[in-house]
């Protein structure tokens, strides 16, 4: 008998194998054209979709190239309550102006850059207003979203869009409406959230492609390499390579 996280983490993933492969595909190769052409590709997370963003930039096998746009004040939330607390944050990702407010401090680039917006849900007021905002700006934006949930509720924009009919690409993370999967008798509510899992499935697809799709085009990828192993002054030299590229890349948005 398996235990029931592991199943439905399994069936998650190969329904994403199953259906979004070609939007993987598109959202990597278009990232490889703005990568080579010497753009970025900016990240945008709130809440724990966050977590997603952190998987692609900066993280151990990834890929320099991409900007991460994160708000301490959207996810900083462990405190629960007081300074930085929960419902802080929940208000805050529900206000109109705070997306445009976020982008107005970066420099984009409409012929060289792309855009990259997580978010679950898809509906709260922020998310919606950064890919709003980042399309106005030029930029192609791919959507990593539940379909099923984003569509099962109205959207909180004032456009009454949500994510997924925002974005470009759209890459659905399949999971559920709610995003936590077992109910447990004696539980008002279902526990065990899946939408980090589907989501990290999908970037590190995104960035294996995207490597693949680089050297395709002639261009050897800048790898964040382990600072962990026994090569200890490779380990240092390769992260400075990571850091000086990545103060290279950046230095035009502002940030």
């Amino acid at each position: 008998m398996s235990l029931r996280y592991a199943e439905i983490a399994r069936g998650i993933i190969e329904r994403i194998e199953q259906t979004q492969e070609a939007n993987i595909r598109a959202a990597a190769d278009l990232f490889a054209d703005r990568i080579a052409a010497g753009g970025l590709v900016h990240l945008f997370g709130a809440g724990h979709s966050r977590m997603g963003v952190e998987e692609i930039a900066p993280r151990i096998g990834t890929i320099a190239g991409f900007h991460p746009i994160v708000e301490l004040s959207l996810s900083y939330y462990t405190n629960v309550v007081g300074t930085m607390g929960l419902a802080q944050s929940l208000f805050l990702e529900r206000m109109d102006g705070f997306g445009e407010c976020l982008l107005n401090n970066y420099v984009f680039d409409a012929e060289r850059d792309a855009a990259l917006v997580i978010s679950s849900t898809g509906i709260n007021n922020v998310p919606v207003e950064v890919a709003l905002g980042l399309k106005a700006r030029g930029l192609t934006v791919v959507g990593i979203t539940s379909v099923s949930h984003s569509m099962s509720v109205a959207s909180r924009h004032p456009s009454g869009q949500r994510l997924c009919q925002v974005a470009d690409i759209v890459i659905d993370n399949c999971t559920p409406i709610g995003d936590a999967a077992i109910l447990v008798d004696g539980a008002d509510h279902p526990v065990a959230a899946t939408s980090t899992l589907a989501t990290v499935t999908i970037v590190h697809n995104i960035n294996y492609l995207l490597a693949e799709g680089l050297v395709a085009r002639g261009v050897k990828p800048l790898v964040l390499g382990t600072p962990h192993g026994t090569d200890q002054e490779g380990a240092v030299a390769g992260l400075n390579a990571y850091y000086a590229e990545y103060r290279r890349r950046t230095a035009r948005t502002g940030a």
